[in-house]
């Protein structure tokens, strides 16, 4: 097991650091201290190291414009419908950033912020801690709220992820880490197979929240539990597809599984294990190689995003952090 630490620049006069692991079965790791971000997984294959997820050309354009690749989004991923919310006689106003609505954590998220770390070696895994305090009322959320992030990487080609958090008055939380993954780049997603343990997804109303509650799978396109590949989905007739450009929603994961979501091409495969009781899964439908993201186009990547479900109306209780409460969240996924 190996560790590098490099500084590769500032933002807002903070020091900017990228941290690669390297396991004994080759597998190479690379980390941000921006936005406690998961830039690269590199795989060994026949034609040398393969990247396993999107990245940008440069680590440097990770700060230059938000991008969401492989970040910690937060305080909440998703959106918020209307931008209120309502803690006992108290109205919080957080910021419209999508027209109307909130979305992930606001102007100024967790994506964005630079980290303090820690590290750990020892010769079965090396582990890396990002730790920032998110001061009350940034975004407009109430409560400070100590965020750490921890990655680990093992001899098992397997790489957890880890959030935990702890805020001084009731807040709202919901983050998630935002990797696309894209196994058979350059190719994109079309060809890639995805399994998801789920018997049940939300469709999504024109403003892209959840409206009509779960909904089973069942013959529909959004039937993942024994694999279809992502074509099948992205290119059908289905509206709720039609109107997302792709897939955007969020699945109710069973409980019991010994997966949560696989993604397999004819050369890898990644497994997702996580804490979470749902998953939403993006199929990069926004991208079109322009801005920072130059080099990503439409379904280059996917993003499986865990997390607690979505909230479409006022009821926010699933993802409310009281004072004193510890928010945990680990995901663990095994490269194949």
């Amino acid at each position: 097991m190996e560790i590098k630490i490099e500084k590769y620049g500032q933002y807002l006069e903070k020091n900017l650091y990228e941290f690669t692991l390297i396991n004994n079965q080759g597998l190479v790791v690379k980390l941000l201290n921006y936005g406690a971000t998961l830039e690269k997984v590199l795989m060994p294959s026949k034609a040398g190291l393969q990247n396993m997820v999107l990245s940008l050309p440069s680590r440097l354009d990770y700060s230059k414009e938000r991008n969401f690749l492989g970040g910690t989004v937060g305080r909440i991923v998703g959106r918020i419908h209307g931008h209120t919310w309502n803690l006992g006689n108290k109205k919080v106003v957080l910021a419209m950033n999508e027209e109307k609505n909130h979305i992930h954590g606001g102007i100024d998220g967790l994506d964005q912020q630079v980290y303090n770390f820690q590290f750990k070696k020892s010769s079965k895994e090396i582990e890396v801690t990002f730790i920032y305090l998110d001061p009350a009322e940034h975004n407009s959320y109430p409560g400070n709220v100590k965020v750490k992030v921890k990655y680990i990487l093992n001899n098992n080609n397997q790489l957890k992820y880890q959030i935990r958090a702890l805020s001084d008055e009731t807040t709202l939380f919901n983050p998630t880490n935002h990797t696309y993954f894209a196994l058979d780049q350059p190719n994109n997603i079309s060809d890639t197979t995805l399994t998801i343990a789920a018997d049940y997804f939300k469709p999504l109303d024109n403003e892209h929240l959840p409206y009509k509650g779960w909904q089973s799978v069942d013959k529909t396109a959004f039937d993942f539990r024994n694999g279809q590949k992502l074509a099948n989905v992205i290119n059908s007739d289905d509206s709720q597809i039609l109107a997302e450009g792709g897939l955007n929603h969020p699945f109710l994961l069973n409980n019991g599984s010994d997966f949560a979501a696989k993604l397999e091409t004819a050369e890898h495969a990644v497994t997702v294990k996580t804490t979470a009781p749902s998953v939403v899964v993006y199929t990069a439908n926004h991208f079109n190689k322009t801005g920072i993201a130059n080099n990503i186009d439409k379904f280059a990547g996917v993003a499986l995003e865990c997390q607690y479900p979505p909230v479409s109306g006022s009821d926010v209780s699933a993802i409310t952090l009281l004072a004193g409460e510890e928010f945990y969240l680990e995901n663990i996924w095994n490269f194949e």
